[in-house]
């Protein structure tokens, strides 16, 4: 990883440093250089003279130690021993060594994060590592799990990325082959709103710009570090109950699911023990299609029987018949509030059922 890091910034000034320069380990194998086919190769002495912190001079090169955090594990190399090699040692020295700090530094607090949302962190090493790695455990954070249907040109780890460079307020992980979770941290409290917002942002971008179809799950904002693995579960959650109730949408607020948060953590038996009491068997299958369509708009406009029939173009007298008609089936009358609240419920049971492949 730290070759890949050093050799994309020498490459970066092969044209601006008209010398050949480099990288060496401690053991003084050159692991970046402007001249690739040096890679690899050895500088026998280095090994001898590496605990010099101010650097030495060998062979007509000179060589500049690399610290990081506090320890010399690498050594940068310029090519003569003139002052003009002692001077661009030291700026490389300094500009590798905290380019490699900031790059560790990120890494560091992604692996954390990472071990904070899966659960593989004790809750009492939590706060220890979040001060040894300069993070704030009361700042304000929320999880993103980004869901992405079919394969593109880039891996989906890499595009999120892409989509929120160099910040330091925000870490990417990946959850699974198709999964990226994103833990996004905010100076104050946000709303639901500024939430769907930046989902909507990441689903447009992805669809427009890579033609590729995500659902997105968003945990609650908690403003604790260690309640993080809270936040990536309620996101899962929203994805899976998305899936079953919500099958139009690609953005599940987990604040939002309603009852069929409650109906998706029962367990199957509890499920089908209530559509047995509320349905004779048999007795939802005599609805027919229309039947259905008319339930959902009689629902959908909060039960008035006048502003029904007028979205569903029938007379009112035609809405009653059927209202009448779905009582006398199964026994609810869906003008009256409790009843419609029942019927509601076990629709969505009969659906969440469904999608466990068990039937009724």
């Amino acid at each position: 990883m730290s070759n890949r890091l050093f050799q994309g910034i020498i490459h970066q000034m092969k044209d601006t440093v008209n010398r050949t320069i480099g990288v060496v380990d401690e053991n003084g194998v050159v692991i970046s250089c402007n001249e690739l086919v040096r890679i690899g190769d050895n500088f026998p002495d280095v090994k001898d003279e590496h605990p010099f912190l101010n650097g030495f001079v060998s062979n007509g090169v000179t060589f500049k130690p690399l610290s990081v955090h506090g320890k010399s594990e690498y050594l940068v190399f310029v090519e003569g021993d003139d002052a003009i090699a002692d001077s661009i040692s030291s700026v490389l020295s300094i500009t590798f060594g905290n380019l490699k700090e900031m790059h560790d530094d990120k890494y560091d607090k992604t692996s954390f994060i990472k071990n904070v949302i899966n659960d593989n962190i004790l809750p009492s090493d939590i706060y220890i590592k979040a001060k040894e790695l300069h993070m704030d455990h009361n700042t304000p954070r929320a999880v993103f799990l980004i869901k992405f249907f079919g394969k593109g040109d880039i891996v989906p780890i890499d595009l999120i990325q892409n989509l929120f460079p160099e910040k330091t307020k925000e870490y990417v992980v990946s959850a699974s082959e198709t999964e990226v979770a994103l833990i996004k941290e905010f100076k104050n409290d946000v709303d639901h709103e500024e939430l769907d917002k930046i989902a909507k942002k990441i689903s447009d971008t992805v669809n427009a710009e890579f033609y590729l179809r995500v659902t997105i799950g968003i945990g609650t904002v908690v403003n604790n570090i260690k309640d993080l693995a809270r936040s990536y579960k309620e996101a899962q959650v929203a994805i899976e109950v998305g899936k079953v109730f919500d099958t139009e949408k690609t953005i599940i607020n987990y604040d939002n699911l309603g009852i069929g948060r409650i109906i998706y953590q029962l367990p199957t038996t509890l499920c089908e023990m209530f559509l047995h009491e509320v349905f004779k068997r048999g007795t939802i299958e005599n609805l027919d299609r229309e039947t259905f369509i008319t339930i959902q708009a009689f629902f959908e406009n909060n039960l008035n029987v006048s502003e029904t029939s007028r979205k569903l173009f029938v007379h009112r007298n035609t809405l009653v018949y059927r209202l009448e008609k779905i009582r006398k089936i199964t026994g609810l009358d869906l003008r009256e509030f409790d009843n419609a609240i029942t019927f509601k419920v076990a629709l969505m049971v009969k659906k969440y059922l469904s999608s466990k492949n068990n039937k009724f």
